[in-house]
Formats: structure tokens, sequence, C-alpha cells
């Protein structure tokens, strides 16, 4: 009768860790930056882009992004190191893209579209690679 209570209440611990392990590998795994991720936060040198609201941001990694926002004002950290947080436009097909060039080529450096939706300040100078 002990040892059928004992297994019994050895199975119901073992049910009662496997949520736990499941929340460790969950984030485990989302603190990786993931390609296929629609919100990314990138951190590189931020310069003027080709149109009038159009900016590039050049991580050290060398991965460009063209970044444009209504909801936050990218012109005064031209020249900075900066953090932006923003969506991946048309998150699959840049998935599919990026999966694409890396089967392909030697060295891919990611490129995309972002809109931002937050910019932070890391370095108020920078040079473009």
């Amino acid at each position: 009768m002990k040892s059928k209570l004992g297994l019994t209440l050895l199975a119901l611990l073992g049910l009662m860790l496997l949520p736990a392990v499941g929340l460790a590998k969950a984030n485990q795994e989302s603190s990786a930056q993931d390609k296929s991720e629609k919100v990314r936060k990138i951190t590189g040198c931020l310069s003027k882009g080709e149109s009038q609201n159009e900016y590039e941001l050049t991580a050290a990694n060398g991965s460009t992004w063209e970044v444009k926002s209504d909801a936050v004002n990218l012109s005064p950290h031209v020249g900075q190191t900066v953090t932006v947080t923003g969506t991946v436009n048309n998150a699959a097909a840049h998935e599919a893209k990026e999966k694409a060039k890396e089967k392909t080529m030697h060295n891919p450096n990611e490129h995309g579209h972002l809109t931002a939706t937050n910019i932070k300040t890391v370095n108020e100078s920078c040079t473009k690679k």
C-alpha cells in the first residue's frame, strides 16, 4: 500500500514539473533573435535613407534595415548608435527570402524593412560599416 502511494506521489510530482521545464525552454528560445520574428529589436548606426522619411540602420553584424516610422521621429538620431524596436514589414516573405539567402550565399547579411515603434540612443555617434 505504501509503495503504491509513493509511486502515485512521484508520478504527480513529475507531472507538476513538466510545465516548468516547458517554460524554461520557451524562455531560452525567445531570448535568441530569430529571423522569423515579426517584432525586432536591432542595434546599429542610423543614417539618412534615399527618400524623405526613410532611414537606414546598419547593425554590427552587417545586416541593413530600411527604417520608416510615423510614431517615432528618427531624424534627430541620424549619426547615432541606436536600438530600434519595430515590426518587420511582410515578415513571412522576409523569412523566406533570408532562408533562401542562407542556402545560396557564403556570408549572407540580413536586409529588411522595419517600421519603428521605439528608438533608444546607445551612443551619440557611430561609424557606418
